[in-house]
């Protein structure tokens, strides 16, 4: 069966979480994914715990299945020109998450490369991006989030910002973007024969996520203060409560389910009182009165089939047995070539004809080399000496 980017190749120069979340997801709906790591070590994230019996971290298995792997010495000359090759002759596309001028010290920046092949998709994924006052800057997910003003707006009114669990300039702002804006290059690529340089800034990308979260201000009001809008915790019927075992998700923002939470609960009275400010205080303490009488599973009895909005918060350890997660196969068991049989991250693009799939196990540093350079003409004899000279491993 085919899938939908079956042609596609990328060369990913990516290592930790940005880039290879980038082109797992170009990988798991069917691009052939070349991940170029250097000889010292390759890739950080293989040595990340939790290590499975492969010797690779569990993160690193899961974002970077369906890929092949060659490890290259960039700053030999011979190493170069292997990538040059690869980029002029059989990618399509290259991803790289250096600092803005490491590739064009390292000789293989956009114009190098460009010249070798004037048809490639170039995709550079940095903190601030390719210019600006912040240009040259370190950072992580964080410094891009409080830059951005997106960890400005989390938490309560009277209380410091608080942090997610999830990495969303890293996984939103560089991986997502920068996988969406490839498809938008490559798609132009492919009817044009023109190629181009992709400049994703993961905190550009974090900061296009606050649409709705600047409305105020972008009509020349005052900004919002955190906790002090629907959706960041500030009404009673957009709010976590504890339950008797752990926390319930309530989302009733339409009248209709907040009226029907308030029948269930026991008090109609409150229905036309949603958004009545000075009844706040009084409806949040009768809330959490409430939740806090049952467990979560009780509540969901209670819950099954209304429409209320109301959820269970789930535990990491509950989420692959919760029936919805399972029924769309987002946490799988599936026998990996390395791994043997283990669960991981299912592809979250479903599609009726082309469908992703899991192909193959992350692979070992430099497991495809041998392979990539017989693909480009190299005799063993060559192999060897490449790899004696430390070039490739």
């Amino acid at each position: 069966m085919t899938m939908p980017l079956e042609g596609m190749r990328v060369l990913d120069l990516t290592r930790l979480l940005p880039g290879p979340y980038c082109t797992v997801l170009l990988a798991d709906m069917g691009a052939d994914v070349l991940k170029v790591e250097d000889t010292a070590g390759g890739d950080y994230l293989r040595f990340n715990p939790p290590i499975a019996a492969s010797g690779m971290s569990i993160h690193f298995h899961v974002l970077n299945r369906n890929k092949r792997s060659i490890a290259l010495d960039l700053k030999r000359r011979e190493g170069r020109e292997l990538l040059l090759e690869l980029a002029g002759g059989w990618a399509n596309v290259l991803v790289e998450q250096f600092r803005p001028g490491v590739m064009e010290r390292l000789g293989v920046g956009y114009e190098t490369v460009r010249e070798a092949n004037p048809s490639i998709v170039y995709c550079s994924i940095t903190g601030y991006g390719q210019d600006g006052p912040y240009r040259d800057a370190p950072g992580h997910d964080i410094n891009y989030l409080g830059y951005s003003g997106v960890l400005g707006t989390t938490g309560s009114p009277d209380g410091p910002p608080v942090l997610c669990g999830v990495q969303i300039a890293d996984l939103g702002g560089g991986g997502m973007f920068g996988a969406l804006s490839i498809l938008m290059a490559y798609v132009h690529a492919l009817g044009t024969g023109e190629g181009q340089h992709v400049d994703v800034s993961m905190m550009d990308g974090s900061l296009s996520w606050l649409t709705i979260n600047t409305g105020e201000l972008l009509a020349g009001g005052p900004p919002p203060a955190r906790g002090s809008q629907l959706l960041w915790g500030a009404t009673p019927c957009y709010n976590v409560y504890e339950a008797a075992d752990g926390c319930m998700a309530v989302g009733a923002i339409e009248g209709k389910f907040w009226k029907r939470l308030c029948e269930i609960l026991g008090r109609p009275e409150y229905a036309g009182e949603q958004f009545s400010f000075d009844k706040f205080d009084e409806m949040f303490a009768w809330l959490r009165g409430e939740f806090a009488r049952k467990t979560r599973s009780e509540w969901m009895e209670v819950f099954a089939g209304e429409d209320a909005c109301v959820t269970p918060v789930l535990d990491l350890d509950e989420v692959p047995g919760d029936p919805q997660v399972a029924h769309r196969g987002m946490m799988p068991e599936v026998e990996d070539a390395k791994l043997g049989k283990t669960r991981t991250i299912g592809i979250p693009f479903k599609f009726s004809g082309t469908p992703g799939r899991i192909r193959r196990s992350a692979p070992s540093m430099g497991e495809h080399t041998d392979e990539v350079l017989e693909m480009l003409g190299c005799s063993e004899d060559e192999v060897a000496r490449l790899r004696q000279e430390g070039v490739v491993r």
